[in-house]
């Protein structure tokens, strides 16, 4: 096998005897309550799941195996005379558990580089879809078109044990993060660039290569790539898109499949399409208003009558996080250093001003500080990047490094089919009225 496979084997062996262990003997303790009001509301910290790659935590956001995103861009391996961490350094440290050396990253672009292949009849899928097709549904399409070549879809229909389900995962999962960032390229040449598609240079950097194919050259926008695709990499496993990839890959679906459903979960506008809708709304916000560079009164303005609308202020509020996402200071960071003149970031900045006050005096709204779409399109627009509708497309291809390496764990930890138990509001009645027990099977 190759050396990282091997490093993930060994690592996931230690975990999985760990996790018997603990089973053995802590397997019937409580580990909290549920409300009925959790039940009917989206299951909102209700703790039901075990994501290895990643944990996130009200306060301190999210972590990596541990580490902090400020930690990821100090300690990850950089591209040649670049600041900002290499996302392959990034899965590496998902996989594996371990920070990756300089070497364990070339070596994991180069394989990636090797993997990237895709075949023909993808992309004849992407043709077949009018070209006003939405990029996110064109994106889903041709990871669906791709499963022809799923390793565990024709190993497990051979017959396979279920002790190497964990391999053949392995193998589509680092040929399907090989492959997307020529289809999402494809994708953006063929319904914003005229078709005038870009062929992959084999000497860059899986983000860099991404960017080149996308028609990027400036140095500045790969550094960019290379920071969004470590940031929005993975969120910890309670998001739709990172638990839809989990819940279909408990049914043995294969990584293709389970990928793909989880990207129509990012495609929604409470989830990955969010990001589309920040930089219209400071489009509109621009717009009416008048002016390129608002005042920090006229944004406030503003979002008071966005909210008088019954409409909510995109790219502010998260469901667990209660302070400003951390992904957000990266990039605010990042447009400090590269664009601090830049009137649309200014605008950001002086929109995080001015939201949080706002918000913050409504008191049902528990979070009112921004979360990591509120800032990500302003960055992109400066390097002329415009399509918004693409946006989502760029966060889906960062997912795949979290939730993929995240299905590895789950079949190299034998985890089983989820199916979590479900009632009836009638049943809820009996339960209150004290006639029956709800939670029984």
């Amino acid at each position: 096998m190759g050396i990282i496979k091997d490093r993930f084997k060994e690592k996931a062996d230690i975990v999985s005897a760990e996790i018997k262990a603990l089973l053995k003997e802590h397997g019937d303790k409580k580990i909290g309550e549920v409300t009925l009001s959790q039940v009917y509301q989206g299951m909102r910290g209700i703790t039901g799941l075990v994501t290895e790659t990643s944990l996130l935590d009200s306060q301190d956001g999210i972590r990596f195996r541990g580490y902090s995103i400020p930690e990821l861009q100090e300690k990850l391996p950089k591209a040649p005379g670049g600041s900002e961490p290499l996302p392959e350094g990034l899965f590496y440290l998902m996989l594996v558990g371990e920070l990756p050396s300089e070497d364990d990253v070339n070596h994991l672009s180069s394989t990636l580089q090797r993997r990237s292949h895709v075949p023909n009849h993808v992309f004849a899928s992407i043709e077949a879809l009018p070209i006003s097709t939405h990029p996110m549904t064109q994106f889903v399409v041709a990871i669906m078109a791709l499963q022809t070549e799923s390793q565990f879809a024709k190993k497990y229909a051979k017959g396979m044990n279920k002790k190497d389900y964990w391999n053949a995962t392995f193998d589509d999962a680092l040929d399907l993060i090989a492959r997307l960032p020529r289809i999402a390229a494809y994708i953006y040449r063929r319904k914003y660039k005229w078709g005038e598609h870009i062929q992959p240079n084999g000497l860059l950097d899986w983000a860099g290569n991404f960017a080149h194919m996308m028609g990027y050259e400036d140095d500045g926008f790969k550094e960019l790539m290379r920071l969004y695709m470590t940031i929005h990499a993975d969120h910890e496993g309670g998001n739709v898109s990172a638990h839809t990839t989990h819940l279909v890959g408990s049914a043995l679906s294969d990584p293709y499949l389970s990928f793909a459903a989880g990207m129509n979960g990012l495609a929604g506008p409470l989830h990955g399409l969010a990001n589309q809708e920040v930089i219209k709304w400071i489009f509109e916000l621009r717009e009416e208003i008048g002016s390129d560079a608002p005042t920090k009164e006229q944004i406030e303005d503003y979002v008071k009558k966005t909210l008088s609308e019954g409409k909510v202020v995109p790219g502010y509020g998260h469901a667990v996080l209660r302070k400003t996402d951390p992904r957000f200071t990266a990039q605010m960071e990042f447009g400090k250093k590269h664009m601090p003149d830049d009137p649309l970031v200014q605008t950001v900045w002086n929109v995080y001003e001015a939201v949080p006050p706002v918000l913050g005096s409504i008191a049902k709204i528990k979070n009112p500080w921004p979360n990591v779409d509120a800032h990500s399109g302003a960055l992109l627009v400066h390097y002329g990047m415009k399509e918004y509708e693409f946006y989502t497309v760029l966060f889906g291809v960062s997912r795949a490094l979290g939730v993929l390496a995240s299905l590895c764990w789950d079949r190299a930890l034998g985890f089983p089919l989820e199916r979590p138990k479900s009632i009836t509001t009638d049943l809820v009645k009996l339960w209150l009225e004290g006639k029956d027990n709800i939670w029984g099977d």
